[in-house]
C-alpha cells in the first residue's frame, strides 16, 4: 500500500504540472513546473521526504532507462547531425566548461558560507 501511495503523490505532481503547463500564458515545460512544485511542497513540509523515499530512489535508480527512447530516436536525425556536427561540438563542449565553472564556483561558495556560520576561517 506504501507504494501505491508514493506513485499516487508522484503521478499526481505529474499531472498537475501538466494542468498548469497548459494554462500558463508563456511556454514552460511540464517537467520543470513538477520540479517547482515538488521543491515548494517538501520547503513548505506539506510533503516529507519518506512520502516518497523508495519510488523516487527507485526512478532515480533507473534514470538511464528512461533516456533509451530519445537516444534511439537520435538515429532519425543524423542527416541533420552530420551537416551541424561542428556547432554541436562547440555547443557541448562551451557548456561542459561552464557547468565545470559554474559548480565549482557554487561549491566554493557554499564551503565559505559554511565557515562563516561556523565562525572558522575560509580558503
Amino acid at each position: 500500500m506504501k507504494i501505491i501511495k508514493q506513485v499516487g503523490i508522484i503521478f499526481s505532481i505529474c499531472a498537475l504540472s501538466v494542468l498548469i503547463e497548459q494554462f500558463l500564458p508563456f511556454a514552460l515545460p511540464a517537467s520543470v513546473i513538477g520540479m517547482i512544485l515538488l521543491f515548494l511542497l517538501l520547503l513548505s513540509g506539506l510533503l516529507k521526504i519518506d512520502h516518497i523515499r523508495e519510488k523516487s530512489d527507485f526512478l532515480l535508480a533507473n534514470m538511464a532507462f528512461f533516456f533509451i527512447p530519445a537516444g534511439v530516436n537520435v538515429i532519425n536525425y543524423l542527416d541533420i547531425l552530420r551537416a551541424n556536427w561542428l556547432p554541436l561540438l562547440l555547443i557541448c563542449v562551451l557548456t561542459t566548461i561552464i557547468t565545470f565553472a559554474a559548480t565549482a564556483y557554487s561549491v566554493r561558495f557554499t564551503m565559505y558560507l559554511l565557515s562563516r556560520r561556523k565562525g572558522g576561517c575560509h580558503a
